[in-house]
């Protein structure tokens, strides 16, 4: 019987620890410390789980949060909590730190960037406003306004790089997208479907915008590439007010509402279709605007579930490691 080095052409590797990177995925290898043979198969979005992480101090819902932040590193401004306020909280990983204030109290407002350099824009005071916000790691400064007053969702890397997208103003549903420069909002191209409650992942200029609110909840996916919007693989479960993370070819939606009442549905986008993975542990809507990191490592803190203070992380292992069994 021919033996594993002379199938393969080379012999099985001893290692003193598992690997942990997507280059051993197929590999069989004998780990020295435990003693035992074992192979490396893919991880990834299938293979990831949410763990729960340290309670916003300032509880509630209608935030927003800063879409580029990480799973270690999150900024969430504004909201009901309970009612319009203008408290900013700062997340490092392990518990939320009250930092300085808004200059505009607010609710269902777009959020983007960082926790050194983020962006906050539009909302209702109970009025709408296009009152746009910078921050710069200590304080925030009031730029210039959005040229629709409404209220919205959004994302971007930057507080000199955002997009606002759909949304509700003083008439009616919108799909009205504005790009920010740092300077000034710019008007692009509408979205197909108008709607609000949306969730975004991406950059300004790559953005997803995942189902959304317009009548009642839709799974409309659709993908803008800096000037137009394209419709897109539809999510399964149709929701608004979840959150979301990632880029447009490898994203991540969870929570959100879809009548009769809030769900903790998972799914994971990899650039061609949407599978449902590990649920949240509570179902929730109206959190942070959006998650922050990747779809593999995001974040989704506050909204309409118990106390509205919960924090939970995804983390999805690149590579899962089995033991190998003789009989």
């Amino acid at each position: 019987m021919a033996n594993y080095k002379e199938l393969e052409g080379f012999g099985v590797q001893t290692l003193a620890a598992d690997p942990d990177s997507a280059g051993w995925i197929g590999s069989i290898f004998y780990n020295s410390t435990s003693g035992t043979f074992k192979t490396v198969k893919p991880g990834g979005a299938p293979a990831g789980t949410w763990a729960s992480g340290g309670n916003l101090n300032t509880p509630g819902t209608n935030a927003a949060g800063a879409t580029a932040g990480t799973q270690t590193a999150s900024l969430i401004f504004a909201g009901d909590r309970p009612s319009r306020v203008t408290a900013t909280e700062l997340y490092n990983g392990a518990s939320w730190t009250t930092v300085n204030s808004m200059s505009t109290g607010r609710n269902s407002l777009g959020g983007a960037g960082t926790t050194t350099s983020a962006l906050g824009f539009g909302g209702s005071t109970p009025a709408y406003t296009g009152v746009t916000e910078s921050w710069n790691g200590t304080s925030w400064t009031e730029l210039n306004d959005l040229n629709t007053a409404r209220q919205t969702t959004g994302c971007g890397s930057s507080n000199t790089a955002a997009i606002a997208v759909g949304g509700y103003d003083p008439v009616n549903v919108t799909g009205k997208t504005e790009i920010w420069n740092g300077t000034s909002w710019t008007e692009e191209n509408d979205l197909n479907t108008a709607r609000y409650l949306i969730n975004n992942a991406g950059t300004s200029t790559l953005t997803k915008a995942i189902g959304g609110l317009s009548g009642s909840p839709v799974a409309n996916v659709e993908d803008f590439n800096g000037t137009s919007w394209t419709e897109t693989t539809d999510i399964n479960t149709a929701r608004q007010g979840g959150g979301a993370s990632g880029v447009q070819t490898s994203a991540l939606l969870f929570g959100g509402n879809a009548p009769p009442g809030n769900v903790a549905n998972t799914e994971s986008w990899n650039g061609s279709s949407w599978t449902e993975v590990a649920d949240l542990a509570i179902g929730r809507n109206s959190g942070g605007n959006t998650g922050a990191g990747t779809s593999t490592s995001a974040i989704f803190f506050s909204g309409t579930a118990p106390g509205g203070a919960a924090t939970e992380e995804w983390t999805a292992p690149d590579v899962i490691i089995n033991t190998l069994t003789t009989s």
